[in-house]
Parts: structure tokens; sequence; C-alpha cells
């Protein structure tokens, strides 16, 4: 991936260290999304996002602190933005008739997708379900330290609040995650709240 950028020589070293960056850090920075979003098109959408806003600011980025730290930071301010602004969007039903063409509304079959089948065999669907349930902050919170292996601090830092609200977030979150799944499928998560 080649990004426009300046030709002078400090430019062309930060655009190359940038690349250098992206290159180690798109398929983890996918898989956050993807989890995030639980659909490959809103992933690849936000991972774009997320990579524009970082090149935008990579000024500001300390080469002292992790990067991925500071790409999950701006990844995870971009889907609470995107979740925010979906609230304030007028929804359709799929039911009606699509209201600019007057035709029903068409939508792939992304059942069979690669990303799908692998998401599916890593994490199971009711899983998945109970996370796209969760509250922005809370699964944020939740896929930081639980999937990716964050420590609380850490997950403090990209989420720019303080440990408690992260240890908070993050019991909430489990909590709701754990309501889900024993409602959902009470044979085989019943113990979860013993």
């Amino acid at each position: 991936m080649i990004l426009a950028g300046t030709t002078t020589s400090a430019g062309e070293n930060s655009r190359e260290m940038f690349e250098s960056l992206l290159k180690r850090t798109h398929q983890q920075a996918f898989h956050l999304a993807l989890r995030l979003t639980g659909s490959r098109t809103d992933a690849e959408d936000l991972v774009q996002e997320a990579f524009l806003r970082a090149y935008r600011f990579f000024h500001r980025y300390d080469p002292s602190l992790p990067f991925t730290s500071w790409l999950y930071r701006i990844m995870t301010n971009a889907y609470i933005d995107d979740i925010r602004r979906r609230g304030k969007l007028k929804t359709s039903s799929l039911d009606e008739p699509h209201p600019e063409t007057g035709s029903t509304w068409d939508f792939p079959d992304e059942s069979a997708s690669p990303e799908r089948l692998v998401m599916t065999s890593e994490m199971e669907a009711e899983i998945q379900e109970g996370l796209n349930r969760m509250t922005p902050d809370f699964r944020v919170a939740v896929l930081l330290a639980d999937i990716e292996g964050f420590s609380y601090e850490e997950v403090a830092s990209i989420m720019k609040t303080s440990i408690g609200t992260v240890r908070s977030r993050i019991h909430r979150g489990r909590k709701q995650l754990r309501s889900f799944l024993v409602k959902a499928k009470p044979e085989k998560y019943k113990g979860m709240l013993e």
C-alpha cells in the first residue's frame, strides 16, 4: 500500500514507517474490527477509516509506544463515532420496497465467506451475537482484554479512560454476555452463572 505524501526525506521516512507498521498490523486490526462489528463489510469500512485517521494523525504517534495500542484507540473511537452516527440515521424495513428504487432489497449471501467461516469456528455464533448485543463501550473493553489480551492499563490507554472504568466495563460486559448466553442456550451455558 503506497500512500501519497510529501517528498522530503523526513516525510518519506515517516511514510515508509507508517506503511511498515500497517503491513504488520493489518490482519490484527481487521480481526478486531470484525469482532466489533460482526460484519465483514462493516469491518473493512472500520479498518479503512481507522487507517485513514491514523495516517492523518501519524505525526502525533510516539514510536516508543506500541503502534497497535495507538491504532486500536483510533479504531475504537471510529467505531463508537459510527455507532452514535447510525443512531441518528433513518432505518427502513426490509419487508418494504426500497424507498428510492421501489424494488425489493437485494443482499449478498455471505454465509459461506471465508471470514464468516473463520469467525464461526473461532468464536461461536451465540458468543458473537452476545457481543453484538452489548453496549459498544462494554464490547470494546471485553474484546480488548479477553480476546486481544491487553492489560487493564493498556485498555484504559486505548479507550482513554481510567483503569477503574475499564474494570467496571469489563465486569459489566462479561455479565451481559453471560446473561445473554444463559438465556440463549441454557443447556449449554447454565453453569456460567454458578
